[in-house]
């Protein structure tokens, strides 16, 4: 997954990669170059006593070491922006498919997991491509060239390389086949600590009101500690690789020394390529600890990249039609013809067999005991998910063949919770529309019963609003989301129990202006409060996922058993006439 994952993304970049390679390769002959040229002035220049040459040789050093540490600075230059620009790739691939996810897909995932997997996995998996183009590069060019370069020196003493360099590759393989399922254990554990600081930043309000404060903390600092603990297991297990490599290192250099100074007391060997051959050993371990080091990475983002390519893969199950259809013919007509839908998995339906036709100029209201399917009928429409049975026409063409952008025009939902995002009052209005003027923005605050406190603000329409208008109150922001409906001017109207945070009398005023300002609309609402939906043209009647009356609502008092008994649990038999 992860080779995958870094190939598909680091296409665009070979050219960099290509030029940082080079420049790694030039810096690390340049690394092999300069103990062969130490050597060389010790045996040649200072045991001789030729100063020339230790000069001529001292300037040949310093031409090279300049040389490596410019191609070195450039070969991190590119890789870092490399990395960074991979990393930006990468979240906009997972943002671009989260935001074509229908809400069955969001609700598989979950918000903690989606928002873990965009930054911290993306992260490590950015991480490690930096330190592969830092570190790996150079590593395999380093190792290789200093067995060359130490068999070069001393070919008996190379033999110390068979025993070290296999007992660290050893040591590497069996950490890192123990590290790889405690990162994605981890990683696992992020997402719950995500998941719980959310819901407890959500929800503060019910927190505070059933003065559950410790509760929470305990909540939280159980989640928090299985982390500190199952990172710490991690960290355990990554301490005990340094020392280990570096004991490898000491006893390697230690044995070199003794070994070597008996081949120079032989006289079958110089002092200076002991000194060449100890900084080629130097040179060979060093590339293994870096390949450890990156081998300490690979496990966690290895798990982050299956976690982000398991969201690159999934598909949504709202997919766009391949021709699809721009020009519709009839105008603000809705209609569904024995629709039925069933969550993956779930034993019954949801909805089965729901026939409903609304018409401009007309209101048509849906209502139901909790559970009866009432929020995803109205989601079928603008396509949050698709219909597993029948058809949703809308102007006369099924919701799946339309294109996405032309269905937005001509559908204008208000959810069940109005979400306003952050910035000022006009820039949440104008979120569907942004050419919509002052007077145009005034204009669907008064519709929606919002003028007045909107114009209490001191900046009027310039006033903040923060992330999902935690700064206003539940029916403030429900007016607002209205309004940002009307703002649209769409062909329909959905509402989806947008008016049970106001009072009778704003609810009152509100369907008054509606009714106007909708009067050549097409008008579906969705609602608990009989009051809301008792004067619509035609009420529809939900229960357990299937339409049981349809008609007015003197017709349905009359007739149908489950919508009076909805409206006398609400008004008194007298106030329901």
């Amino acid at each position: 997954m992860l080779i995958r994952l870094l190939r598909a993304h680091l296409r665009p970049y070979s050219r960099p990669v290509s030029l940082l390679v080079l420049l790694q390769l030039i810096a690390t002959i340049g690394m092999l170059y300069l103990p062969t040229l130490n050597a060389d002035i010790i045996d040649d220049g200072v045991v001789k006593g030729d100063n020339g040459t230790i000069l001529r040789l001292g300037g040949v050093m310093i031409a090279v070491s300049i040389a490596q540490a410019a191609c070195s600075i450039g070969a991190v230059y590119y890789a870092a922006r490399t990395a960074m620009a991979v990393g930006r790739d990468i979240r906009a691939s997972v943002f671009d498919r989260v935001q074509s996810f229908s809400a069955r897909e969001l609700g598989q995932f979950g918000a903690p997991s989606l928002i873990t997997r965009t930054t911290n996995d993306v992260q490590q998996v950015q991480m490690l491509t930096l330190m592969t183009f830092t570190l790996m590069v150079a590593a395999p060019i380093m190792c290789v060239g200093g067995i060359v370069m130490a068999l070069n020196q001393d070919v008996p003493l190379s033999g110390l390389l068979l025993a070290v360099v296999p007992a660290l590759g050893v040591v590497v393989v069996l950490l890192v086949r123990r590290l790889r399922p405690q990162f994605r254990g981890m990683q696992e554990r992020i997402d719950t600590v995500n998941r719980i600081m959310r819901e407890q930043i959500t929800g503060l309000r019910v927190i505070r009101a059933f003065v559950k404060d410790d509760h929470e903390r305990r909540r939280f600092a159980g989640a928090s500690t299985d982390l500190a603990d199952y990172s710490l297991r991690v960290g355990r297990l990554m301490a005990l690789m340094f020392p280990v490599v570096m004991g490898v290192v000491n006893i390697s250099s230690v044995a070199v020394i003794w070994f070597g100074a008996h081949r120079i007391d032989s006289g079958g060997m110089q002092i200076g390529a002991l000194t060449a051959f100890l900084s080629y050993l130097m040179q060979i371990l060093m590339s293994v600890m870096m390949a450890t080091f990156m081998f300490m990475m690979v496990p966690r983002a290895e798990v982050c990249a299956e976690r982000v390519q398991e969201v690159l893969a999934t598909e949504s199950s709202v997919v766009p039609p391949t021709d699809p259809v721009t020009e519709l013919r009839t105008h603000g007509s809705l209609e569904l013809r024995g629709v039925g839908f069933r969550y993956p998995g779930a034993e019954a339906s949801v909805l089965r067999g729901i026939d409903l036709a609304a018409r401009p100029g007309e209101t048509t209201a849906v209502i139901g005991s909790t559970g009866s399917g009432k929020s995803t009928l109205l989601g079928l429409v603008p396509r949050l998910f698709d219909a597993t049975g029948g058809e949703v026409l809308v102007n006369g063409v099924d919701v799946r063949e339309i294109a996405p952008e032309r269905l937005a025009e001509v559908v204008g939902l208000v959810p069940q919770k109005p979400y306003l995002f952050s910035g000022t009052v006009a820039s949440n209005l104008r979120y569907g529309r942004p050419d919509a003027t002052d007077e145009e923005l005034w204009q669907a605050l008064e519709t929606a019963q919002a003028r007045d406190f909107v114009e209490r603000l001191p900046e009027g329409l310039d006033a903040p609003v923060s992330q999902g208008g935690a700064n206003l109150s539940g029916g403030q922001r429900q007016r607002l989301a209205i309004a940002r409906a009307l703002v649209r001017r769409p062909e329909i109207y959905l509402f989806d129990d947008s008016f049970s945070a106001l009072d009778y009398a704003t609810d009152a005023k509100l369907r008054g202006a509606l009714a106007r300002e909708t009067a050549d609309a097409t008008v579906v609402i969705v609602a608990q409060r009989v009051s809301t939906i008792r004067d619509a043209d035609r009420i529809v009647v939900l229960d357990e996922g299937g339409v049981v009356g349809s008609g007015t609502h003197r017709e349905l008092m009359a007739g149908n058993p489950t919508y009076r008994e909805i409206v006398l649990s609400q008004l008194t038999e007298q106030e329901a006439a």
